[in-house]
């Protein structure tokens, strides 16, 4: 069970053009880019308040 090949990820890709259509696609992986967009800038943002937190207590 180790990575997928090229007919692995074929199938794949054919079996979300059934599912989703053509003109669906695009919308799902703007919204898929901006929820990790927002992700990042949490965990950022985490870290930054960490760095201050353990500044301010030494």
């Amino acid at each position: 069970m180790g990575r997928l090949g090229g007919s692995e990820w074929i199938l794949i890709i054919i079996v979300v053009l059934l599912l989703f259509g053509g003109k669906k696609i695009p919308e799902l992986m703007k919204g898929l880019g901006s929820g990790i967009n927002e992700f990042k800038k949490a965990s950022k943002g985490e870290e930054e308040n960490s760095n201050k937190n353990n500044e301010t207590k030494e």
